[in-house]
């Protein structure tokens, strides 16, 4: 390979039900990964008890987020559970071309559109054991009331029905099992 042509970055993207961990293996990642830039969603959902705007994500109002949904200024953009969520598509291209590899932590519509932007991207869904398993975890969250929950199942159902359109799936069933796996087929794209 010429020394002299720029390496474009690998954008990896994460899907899961809400509550299946992927939060937790995003950040166990991003810890071991180092060179691995995390992409920061745009949301008008309200922050949890300690995110942090910026970080965690981009707290914007909903008039704002339809602005950029607008300008054009979102690669991929869906409403669930009544908020809206989106990736800027500035920080994609920008990313890419200097070479910077990217993950995305994104729900299944979104992770549609991306590999329709960008086929080459390597996507990986996280399962949760069983939806027991999935209920049991969202239960002792304790951020959701009980509707909530039943909505979050309702649509891990129909998120988990999606699998077979990602590159890899991995079962979180036992957390240090799947950061390993996890960790094992993101190094596999970015070694020689």
């Amino acid at each position: 390979m010429d020394r002299n042509v720029k390496r474009k970055g690998r954008l990896f993207v994460i899907s899961a039900p809400s509550g299946t961990g992927k939060t937790t293996l995003c950040r166990l990642l991003m810890d071991a990964f180092k060179g691995i830039s995390y992409s920061v969603s745009h949301t008008t959902r309200k922050p949890r008890e300690g995110e942090v705007q910026g970080k965690d994500y981009h707290f914007v109002s909903i008039p704002d987020f339809e602005r950029m949904i607008h300008d054009g200024g979102l690669v991929e953009w869906a409403k669930v559970h009544d908020n809206y969520y989106g990736t800027s598509l500035a920080f994609i291209t920008d990313s890419l071309e200097n070479g910077r590899d990217i993950l995305l932590d994104i729900d299944v519509q979104g992770a549609a559109n991306i590999r329709t932007a960008y086929p080459e991207a390597v996507t990986i869904f996280i399962m949760p054991p069983s939806l027991d398993a999935l209920k049991e975890r969202l239960e002792k969250r304790g951020t959701d009331r009980p509707e909530v929950i039943a909505t979050r199942l309702g649509n891990a159902v129909t998120e988990m029905a999606r699998k077979e359109f990602y590159t890899h799936v991995i079962v979180n069933d036992c957390l240090e099992t799947a950061k390993n796996e996890l960790f094992s087929v993101v190094r596999s794209y970015l070694e020689p």
